[in-house]
């Protein structure tokens, strides 16, 4: 893989696996803890028969979805600060990017459109080569 690719490669599938946890984590693991079983803080309504486990302050589910979002948003955010460095991103931009991760759809949105740029760039970059050569053969 090119050095120049994979800073940009690492970000998009980590900007990936971050937004589908958090919304796993905030449409499913949150709401099985604080709001489903008795033992919730602020139950609404009981716990499935048997399945009293994935609900409420002990739930497995916060084990399985938050503890590795947390492990890989560390990495995301490591990744975006190489890929600022590589890329020449502002301060500004970069703490945007990084920032993204942490609310729901908009770290998966932000990715598509950078992985546009991205592309857009790339394009232009692969053009403008055989402009120079056209250019030095005249």
């Amino acid at each position: 893989m090119d050095k120049k690719r994979l800073p940009f490669t690492l970000y998009r599938v980590l900007a990936y696996v971050t937004g589908v946890l958090l919304l796993l984590l905030t449409f499913v693991a949150m709401p099985a803890k604080y709001l489903v079983g008795e033992a919730a803080r602020f139950s609404l309504v009981a716990a499935p028969a048997g399945m009293e486990q994935w609900f409420g302050d002990d739930t497995v589910l916060m084990k399985l979805v938050a503890l590795p979002h947390g492990y890989i948003y560390m990495l995301y955010v490591l990744v975006v600060v190489w890929l600022a460095m590589d890329r020449r991103w502002s301060a500004g931009r970069t703490v945007g990017v990084a920032l993204a991760g942490t609310i729901p759809f908009l770290g998966l949105i932000l990715e598509h459109r950078l992985a546009k740029a991205e592309k857009a760039a790339m394009d232009a970059e692969a053009a403008s080569p055989g402009q120079e050569a056209a250019a030095a053969d005249r």
